[in-house]
C-alpha cells in the first residue's frame, strides 16, 4: 500500500497543493483589494495597511517558502561593511550535493539500505513538479506587469497617494522577480540576456505543453 502511494505521488498534477495556493493567494488578494477597496471603504489608511500586509506576506512566503519547494531555488542579499550590495543564490541541486559531503556516510548509506529493504523510492519528495514550477514563474511575472499597469494607471490619473502603494508593490514584486531570475541563471550571466532567454524557455515550454 505505502509503495504503491509513493510511486503514485510521482504523477501527481501538484505535489504541494497548499504551497501552490498561498503562492498565489497573497498576489491575488493584494491586487483585488486595491481595485475593490474604495467600494467598501472610505479610508485609504486602512486600505493602504492591508494592501502593505498582503504584499510583504507575499514577499515572504514567495523568498522563503514557494521558491524553495516549487523551485528548488533561494536567494537572499546583503550589504558588507563597505557599503556593496551582494547577491547570494542556492540552487536546489547544489544545496543536495553540498549537504551530502557534510553529512556522515553512515546516515546516508543507512537511508540507501531503508530503500532497498523496502523497495521504496523518495525521489518525488524533493523532485521540482514542473507544473508546479510553471505556475510558480506564472505568478512571479504576472504580479509586477499588472501592477505596472496600476502605476501607469495612477500616474495619468493623478492618484498619488494611490502611486504609493503601488511602488510599494513593484518594489516588492520586483525585488522576488529580480532574485530569482539572478538565483536560476546565476549571478555572472548578463540580467538582459538571462532574461530574454528566459522567457523564450517559458514561452517553448507553454507551447510545447499543449
Amino acid at each position: 500500500m505505502y509503495r504503491h502511494y509513493l510511486l503514485s505521488a510521482e504523477g501527481r498534477y501538484h505535489s504541494h497543493p497548499y504551497i501552490v495556493f498561498f503562492h498565489w493567494v497573497f498576489r491575488s488578494a493584494a491586487i483585488v483589494v486595491y481595485v475593490l477597496c474604495g467600494w467598501f471603504s472610505e479610508s485609504f489608511i486602512a486600505s493602504f495597511v492591508l494592501v502593505v500586509l498582503l504584499l510583504s506576506a507575499d514577499f515572504w512566503t514567495v523568498k522563503n517558502i514557494s521558491g524553495r519547494l516549487l523551485v528548488g531555488l533561494r536567494w537572499w542579499n546583503y550589504v558588507d561593511d563597505d557599503g556593496k550590495s551582494h547577491w547570494n543564490r542556492v540552487n536546489q541541486n547544489e544545496s543536495r550535493l553540498f549537504w551530502m559531503g557534510l553529512i556522515l556516510c553512515p546516515l546516508v548509506w543507512s537511508l540507501f539500505f531503508i530503500v532497498c529493504l523496502f523497495g521504496l523510492r523518495f525521489k518525488w519528495m524533493n523532485r521540482v513538479n514542473q507544473n508546479e514550477s510553471r505556475l510558480f514563474w506564472m505568478g512571479l511575472i504576472l504580479c509586477p506587469l499588472v501592477w505596472s499597469l496600476f502605476f501607469i494607471v495612477c500616474l495619468f490619473g493623478l492618484r498619488f497617494k494611490w502611486m504609493l502603494v503601488v511602488l510599494i508593490a513593484l518594489t516588492l514584486s520586483g525585488a522576488n522577480l529580480l532574485g530569482y531570475i539572478k538565483c536560476k541563471f546565476g549571478a555572472k550571466q548578463d540580467l538582459t540576456s538571462a532574461t530574454t532567454d528566459f522567457m523564450k524557455k517559458q514561452l517553448l515550454q507553454n507551447a510545447t505543453s499543449f
